[in-house]
């Protein structure tokens, strides 16, 4: 789903640390896919996992699915972001984990695509320049 809404390319060797590579805007981007369902009568707080900082990628793209496994919400993060954000939460709870919630992950990223609309080209942007 991800690789065709926004035009990338899967790579065949997963040990590379990544799982596409960047066509169109994003040539040259190693980009890393993470994907959640996100159950309406769930009431916990979804994470994505564990994500290396320091891995060979340089944006993650999240998935979040519906009920039905059906793409919903596409958000991407840079690595800066995302490393800023794993550094303050160590700092602040003492954790060497690289988790992080899909709710903090919404608040660094870019709403990149969704179901109604396809790409998002203006989005509002939570990031000062």
């Amino acid at each position: 789903d991800v690789a065709k809404e926004l035009n990338l390319q899967l790579i065949d060797d997963l040990t590379q640390g990544y799982d596409a590579e960047g066509r169109g805007e994003r040539t040259g981007l190693r980009i890393l896919i993470k994907g959640r369902v996100i159950f309406e009568d769930s009431r916990s707080s979804p994470r994505i996992g564990q994500i290396n900082p320091d891995g060979r990628w340089d944006n993650v793209v999240m998935v979040l699915y519906d009920d039905d496994y059906l793409p919903v919400e596409m958000y991407e993060a840079t690595n800066e972001d995302i490393s800023t954000a794993i550094k303050i939460k160590k700092e602040s709870q003492n954790k060497k984990r690289g988790a992080m919630s899909v709710a903090q992950f919404k608040i660094i990223g870019k709403l990149v695509w969704t179901r109604e609309d396809g790409i998002e080209d203006e989005v509002w942007d939570n990031h000062s320049d």
